[in-house]
């Protein structure tokens, strides 16, 4: 494996993000902090404690979560595109390189650019509510898996999608839902029992109420749980791009 070609692409890849800067990274960032306006001081001031923590720290683990998300998927999705779309992405393939070098140059790069908006959002969540950290170890590897396993996926979209339409299709209309619905925002144990053992078969679930352990000690499922939910997510998407390289779909097209 070439460390200098994963380099050069991780490179550059961060190069346009920082090109970027308030589009990637300042818009994210300000959304997320209205965020915190409205669910946590307008919401927050008439829902005392959610599980014995206060609102205002307890949509802290899902609001990251949904900016890590979505953003980790935007940002491979596009960084894989983008090559495609203006046919440099023939250079990718005739280089003396493998795909497991091109998917951890654009993955993690992705993967940074989520990461370093998710501990900015972390800090900026200081500012706000009174938050301590339970288990900081577990709370930084969930924070990484779920970056890396997001990027995997974007990765996947931006190899599928035939236009810049369909490049925001599933961050926009499946993702996005799936985190709201998934506890970012209340936990489970609130809904009825019918719709709780209906919304276990929604895969975010499992990775906020992890992120969400990490922080305040509870979560809706077990632990365990939400670690094999996140290894089985990131092994599916492996096994999926190793596909599209051996087979050449969507991309010698």
């Amino acid at each position: 494996m070439s460390l200098n070609a994963i380099w050069t692409i991780y490179v550059f890849e961060m190069r346009r993000f920082f090109r970027t800067i308030t589009q990637s990274f300042i818009s994210p960032v300000l959304s997320t902090a209205l965020y915190f306006v409205v669910f946590g001081a307008a919401i927050g001031s008439r829902i005392d404690e959610v599980e014995g923590v206060s609102y205002g720290a307890f949509i802290v683990p899902g609001l990251i979560m949904l900016s890590v998300m979505t953003q980790a998927t935007t940002n491979a999705s596009f960084g894989i595109y983008f090559p495609k779309f203006i046919g440099t992405i023939y250079e990718l393939l005739s280089a003396p390189i493998s795909f497991l070098e091109v998917v951890a140059g654009y993955v993690g790069a992705a993967a940074t650019k989520a990461l370093f908006i998710g501990v900015v959002i972390l800090v900026t969540s200081f500012f706000f509510v009174d938050i301590q950290i339970a288990h900081p170890l577990a709370m930084i590897a969930f924070l990484v898996l779920t970056c890396v396993s997001f990027a995997l996926l974007g990765f996947i979209i931006g190899i599928w999608a035939g236009n810049f339409e369909q490049l925001q299709l599933i961050p926009l209309l499946v993702i996005t839902p799936l985190v709201f619905l998934g506890g970012s925002f209340y936990s489970i144990t609130m809904l009825p029992p019918v719709w709780q053992t209906i919304t276990l078969f929604n895969p975010v679930v499992y990775l906020i109420s992890g992120f969400r352990w990490s922080f305040f000690g509870q979560a809706d499922v077990g632990i365990g749980a939400s670690l094999f939910a996140i290894a089985l997510f990131t092994a599916i998407c492996l096994m999926v791009i190793w596909w599209i390289f051996r087979t050449g779909w969507r991309i010698r097209q």
